[in-house]
């Protein structure tokens, strides 16, 4: 049963081999407060249709999500996100945390687009969304 204060959390934080490299990227403390039973895991890269594993995308500087191979995943990554908000909505939850660095679950710095490994300050598509329905959004690095 969930909990009156459910929260969203990136899956690849709980141990979910979900990321582009089909990997996780399992935060000890992420898990702990997930086995609290206080959050749900999602993937918005997999609701939005992308397979795992698949290309590294980052964002553009004109908004667009690009592969490294150069395709347009732009679509799917709205539809992640807007599929996120349904569950947050649905559920009545208004705090998430999530991956940071990542073109859909950044807040405060992504990926610049050029895949150098380089900073800029940012959300990813899915913490846009979510910020811009008054839902917190936090990353592992803030807990």
């Amino acid at each position: 049963m969930l909990k009156s204060k459910t929260k969203l959390i990136s899956a690849c934080l709980v141990g979910i081999n979900c990321r582009w490299d089909g990997k996780k990227k399992l935060s000890k403390k992420c898990l702990k407060l997930f086995r609290k039973g206080e959050f749900i895991p999602i993937c918005p890269e997999q609701l939005g249709g992308l397979s795992t594993p698949r290309d590294p995308a980052e964002q553009q500087k004109d908004g667009r999500i690009l592969t490294k191979k150069g395709g347009d995943v732009t679509k799917n990554f709205l539809i992640g996100a807007k599929e996120t908000l349904k569950i947050c909505k649905i559920l009545k939850i208004k705090e998430a945390i999530l991956k940071s660095k990542s073109p859909s679950c950044g807040c405060g710095k992504i990926y610049d687009g050029t895949f150098s490994g380089k900073l800029v300050d940012g959300d990813g598509v899915t913490t846009a969304f979510l910020k811009r329905n008054g839902i917190e959004v936090k990353t592992e690095k803030d807990i």
